[in-house]
């Protein structure tokens, strides 16, 4: 019995570290359908994409789940497109790869168009062996880091380019969704911290002052003053906790209470007062 334990182990270990095309085709088939499959949490794929993990047919990341915000914004001609992309290996022979929309196919979307692209499909693919903890009791914790959402994924240098000088646009198709759906969600808060959009923490503090649910969006303005190196977060001790550790980085957290609330959206103020009295 143990033999076949470690058999079964070790088929599970190599399925979970291979490219997303080898699990594609490892995958029985099942029919194709706009439909999302999501797992809460999961270790090395928190966010789930569009049938592609279930399909015998290699498909492209779609990130279309519950953590996201998916823009309007030409939505059906992007999906169509993400879906024609080809899966290419790191000509190197590393274990990065890249799913990128061909440059004349990416040229001729406007910039609206190019924006629901980004935020539903990274490019860039690296694979990751060693699982991430599952994260619990979310609504009594204030964690350091954001909720990884796109698993192995992440965002090209194109995309990332896009976001930082496209910032101005980008906060402005942003903050109409958000107010129509109430929520900020994963890929938004990214965006946002690799935009480093000092300039949203008023708007951020009052969003999170309406209902006080999204902790994350406490996270976000740590995140903030942490890329900033704000010296009176920086010399603290939430960041001591938080980030002066050797490791299980990812996992750490402050409990959550009035008083850490209160503190960080304290000291995200005085940050962002700090920049606009120079």
């Amino acid at each position: 019995m143990k033999t076949v334990y470690y058999s079964v182990g070790c088929m599970l270990w190599l399925a979970a570290c291979s490219s997303p095309a080898a699990q594609n085709t490892a995958n029985p088939a099942t029919p194709k359908k706009d439909s999302v499959t999501i797992t809460v949490d999961s270790a090395a794929t928190s966010s789930v994409h569009d049938s592609a993990a279930t399909s015998s047919v290699y498909e492209p990341a779609l990130f279309i789940d519950e953590d996201q915000t998916v823009p309007p914004y030409g939505l059906d001609k992007v999906k169509a497109l993400i879906r024609k992309i080809k899966y290419v290996e790191d000509p190197e022979g590393g274990e990065s790869s890249t799913e990128m929309l061909e440059e004349t196919q990416y040229a001729s979307l406007s910039m609206p168009e190019k924006f629901t692209y980004h935020m539903i499909h990274p490019e860039s693919y690296s694979q990751n062996c060693d699982p991430l903890p599952i994260r619990e009791n979310e609504d009594q914790r204030i964690f350091g880091h954001l909720k990884d959402i796109f698993g192995e994924y992440d965002w090209s240098d194109r995309q990332l380019n896009f976001l930082r000088k496209g910032r101005d646009t980008v906060i402005q198709l942003m903050m109409p969704l958000i107010e129509k759906n109430n929520r900020i969600g994963g890929n938004f808060k990214e965006a946002i911290f690799e935009m480093n959009a000092t300039e949203m923490i008023p708007y951020l503090i009052a969003f999170y002052n309406k209902e006080k649910k999204d902790h994350y969006i406490l996270t976000l303005l740590m995140l903030l003053m942490k890329e900033n190196k704000y010296p009176e977060f920086m010399n603290s001790a939430s960041y001591k906790k938080l980030y002066a550790v050797e490791e299980g980085e990812y996992a750490a957290y402050l409990v959550y209470n009035k008083a850490n609330e209160d503190l960080i959206i304290q000291r995200a103020t005085n940050f962002y007062d700090g920049l606009h009295a120079k």
